[in-house]
């Protein structure tokens, strides 16, 4: 029976100062790392073996996968990682406080650009996009997908072909994966593995470093559950 494990990357340095992160690579917390460690040291005693992991290339999900695999005992395992699995592009909020975003654009502007389903936030200025057409990690990326600003909508339309493609058929294989990503990422692939509706998506809670793990049958229905 394949098994599939999603975890959300530790707190990362912006998540403690309460920033708008999206596709800036900023670094895990020291409780991020901890977070991971703690969380590899579980699979380890659970004794889950693991087939292959997939992760962004943002920094915090790539050492929250390291601390995974590292912390159990499993630095063999294949990684693969894709620019698909990145957090939501949170546009022109990247790195702007949560609390003066409020201020500056209004409570009930920032509560529909956060928790709305289909609505993005304002795109990136050219300042910010000029560094990130720049980056060696997108140097392959087409230009013409390169995202200016997302909602979760426009983030679902670019995990789950990826899913489709690549993770699924892992799992197809019978194969244990580790998917760590974001919590917009994991959100649309929860989405799409549940059936969740677009209202319920929004406000669904992801822990972060916790192995959330789903028993799945040999076509990839959900049979259960859990966090370890």
């Amino acid at each position: 029976m394949p098994k599939l494990i999603l975890c959300r990357h530790g707190q990362s340095v912006w998540n403690a100062e309460n920033l708008f992160t999206g596709w800036a690579d900023v670094d895990l917390s020291e409780q991020g790392h901890n977070e991971a460690i703690a969380s590899g040291k579980k699979l380890k005693e659970q004794a889950i073996q693991i087939d292959i992991a997939f992760t962004s290339l943002l920094k915090r999900a790539i050492k929250t996968t390291f601390h995974l695999l590292n912390e159990s005992d499993q630095l063999f395992v294949p990684v693969v990682k894709s620019w698909r699995l990145n957090e939501r592009h949170y546009g022109g909020l990247q790195g702007l406080n949560k609390d003066e975003a409020r201020q500056q654009f209004g409570e009930e502007q920032v509560h529909i650009w956060r928790r709305s389903y289909d609505t993005p936030p304002p795109a990136q200025d050219e300042a910010q996009r000029e560094r990130y057409l720049k980056d060696r990690k997108y140097e392959l990326l087409d230009r013409r997908v390169m995202p200016e600003s997302e909602s979760l909508k426009d983030t679902l339309v670019r995990v789950i072909p990826y899913w489709n493609d690549q993770i699924s058929q892992e799992l197809l294989a019978g194969k244990t994966v580790l998917v760590a990503a974001h919590g917009n990422s994991l959100r649309a692939l929860i989405k799409y593995l549940e059936g969740v509706s677009d209202e319920d998506i929004v406000g669904y809670e992801i822990k972060t470093g916790a192995p959330l793990i789903y028993e799945l049958t040999d076509d990839l229905k959900v049979v259960d559950k859990y966090y370890l």
